[in-house]
């Protein structure tokens, strides 16, 4: 694989979970890594704060610049944004990572959790892309990378909680977008979705899902490290499977990425078999 050594990645919802891991990866290689995330003081239910993931990432190899910034407010993004050229000179790769989750039918769905969904999926991953896009187009291998699925019009995706795959599809939506308008101007505009249930903090918090059948979310990470690494030129609008991504990358054993090897794995949301 390539290296991202002195990249600066802007990466959103980096506290923790699957952004934490593709920060902690792009710090092995020495990247410079912005932890853009609301969570600046210690939560008992969600372990991590922007702080302690900037101290991982040092550790880990990297640089690091932790900023409280909760990606529905413009204000704050694009103070985000300024802060990071401002600190490491510019940015090279958004990773839209940030989420927000609510599986639950329509009769059980609080509009304020509707709205809370779509401002930070969809348009939180549009707003982090206008702001950081005029300096992608600096960047001399530019990506920006969403944790999206691949767009569906299936309804038995969108029936048991229309809101969540509406601000999920959102977010597909928007990287097709995105990557038809500025693909052509040499920014790699991709998305990326685990093939299974990645184990992470925020999972915890949704009853019934065995963490013991998903996997870490170093699968996310590596996958995601293998994209970034690619030159951005011509490679875009992709919707990108994460072990799909592995294997051409020469990968074919999984097992290590499971949380517990001996159990079934469960597939994730919005994938056909």
């Amino acid at each position: 694989m390539g290296s991202l050594a002195g990249k600066t990645l802007f990466i959103t919802g980096a506290s923790r979970g699957i952004g934490l891991a593709i920060a902690l990866r792009a710090a092995r290689d020495g990247a410079q890594i912005v932890i853009a995330a609301k969570s600046s003081v210690p939560n008992p239910k969600l372990p991590g704060t922007i702080h302690s993931a900037a101290e991982q990432v040092i550790a880990a190899g990297g640089k690091a610049l932790a900023i409280k910034c909760d990606i529905r407010e413009e204000d704050e993004v694009r103070a985000a944004v300024d802060a990071a050229v401002q600190t490491f000179g510019g940015i090279d790769i958004l990773i839209n990572n940030a989420s927000a989750i609510w599986l639950a039918g329509a009769l059980d769905t609080p509009v304020k959790r509707f709205d809370l969904m779509q401002q930070v999926n969809a348009r939180g991953s549009f707003l982090c892309a206008q702001a950081c896009l005029p300096h992608l187009l600096r960047s001399a291998n530019p990506h920006i990378l969403t944790l999206a699925p691949p767009p569906s019009l299936d309804p038995k995706w969108w029936a048991p909680h229309t809101g969540y795959t509406l601000a999920k599809m959102g977010m597909s939506f928007v990287t097709l977008g995105l990557a038809g308008e500025f693909g052509p101007r040499g920014v790699a505009v991709n998305a990326l979705w685990p093939r299974t249930i990645v184990a992470t903090d925020a999972l915890n918090m949704i009853p019934g899902v065995p963490l013991e059948r998903c996997r870490k979310p170093e699968i996310v990470a590596d996958a995601a490290h293998a994209v970034l690494t690619r030159a951005a030129a011509g490679f875009t609008g992709r919707f990108l499977i994460d072990e799909d991504v592995l294997r051409e990358e020469g990968i074919a054993d999984f097992a290590p990425y499971a949380v517990d090897p001996t159990q079934p794995l469960l597939p994730d949301l919005f994938l056909d078999a």
